[in-house]
């Protein structure tokens, strides 16, 4: 399946425009000792939404597009990210999907990007879509705080079998805009992950597109972090395009899809995060989903629209103060 289509190859070109023009995009490239590349897109650096943008495709694998524009939200005006794929399992599930914890010392750092699908981390996923990638250059990338270590480098590159020269890293912190812009470009990854846990089989979506505001900045990383939940959760909108026989199935899978459907559902995510002691694995999964799904099943023609916006809960989460 897509054995022509090579995530790293695709986002090997999109990093190389980040290298080519580090001070217009506000980010600063350097090498680790063994030679792999490291772009810096929020850490020391500014980085911003050209950067975010960007940021947003590579993780997409070079699959998907991503474009910044206005749109509304009851009655907030707010930069928002529009992301659409003609490949959105390989897009969201193989590329984009934070699915490889890489242990660094003490600490666990989350990889996502199109070096996954070299490493096949993890595999069932992999299984699941039918892909794997063939090149000998990968793209790896990092929502961190801090650059990554020699040893994490050590260990991507023996997972993706490569040479550290010919791996590119970009990372950059959620509480930075290059990192909230990719975060909340995760939106059809979201929709889709969600989807799949109910029964949606990722090979049946045809087409993906979705957007959702992007958060206003705030050095705070756990703030900064409940933001772009929040933008998704209650502000986030996944459309796709789906071949499915069995309509009655499709109609009950995506029901269940929205984040309203969570017993969780209401409060900003930050009070959620908190209530359950700072551990995810408390928190009701069926909320880590977009607001609205709209599903159109090219077998019948129909479509489904589920789901609603909280603009009251977007609005004290991101931090706008009433007169």
């Amino acid at each position: 399946m897509h054995e022509t289509l090579s995530v790293n190859r695709l986002a090997w070109k999109l990093a190389e425009k980040l290298l080519d023009n580090q001070a217009f995009y506000g980010v600063h490239a350097s090498k680790t000792t063994e030679g792999a590349t490291v772009i810096d897109a929020g850490v020391n650096v500014p980085g911003g939404f050209q950067a975010g943008e960007v940021l947003t495709e590579t993780c997409m694998g070079g699959a998907g597009k991503a474009r910044i524009a206005f749109k509304t939200y009851g009655d907030l005006s707010l930069p928002s990210i529009t992301v659409s794929t003609d490949y959105p399992a390989i897009a969201a599930l193989g590329s984009q999907f934070a699915g490889w914890r890489i242990k660094e010392g003490d600490s666990i750092a989350i990889g996502s990007g199109p070096a996954r699908a070299l490493a096949l981390k993890p595999k069932a996923i992999y299984e699941e879509i039918g892909y794997k990638d063939v090149s000998d250059k990968a793209v790896l990338t990092l929502e961190s705080n801090k650059l990554p270590s020699d040893m994490l480098i050590e260990k991507v590159t023996g997972a993706c079998s490569i040479s550290p020269e010919n791996l590119i890293a970009v990372v950059a912190p959620t509480a930075s805009l290059a990192g909230l812009t990719q975060v909340a470009g995760r939106i059809v990854e979201v929709g889709i992950h969600k989807l799949k846990t109910l029964g949606l089989s990722p090979k049946t979506i045809r087409y993906a597109c979705g957007y959702a505001p992007i958060p206003p900045l705030c050095k705070d990383f756990e703030v900064a972090m409940a933001r772009t939940n929040d933008a998704i959760l209650y502000g986030g909108t996944v459309y796709c395009t789906v071949e499915y026989d069995d309509e009655t199935a499709l109609q009950k899978i995506v029901k269940q899809a929205p984040s309203g459907t969570s017993k969780d559902y209401g409060k900003p995510f930050l009070q959620i995060f908190r209530e359950a002691d700072r551990d995810f694995y408390k928190i009701d999964h069926n909320l880590f989903a977009p607001a609205t799904l709209i599903v159109n099943n090219v077998k019948t023609g129909r479509t489904f629209s589920v789901g609603k916006k909280n603009f009251e809960a977007l609005k004290e989460s991101f931090g706008f103060g009433s007169e």
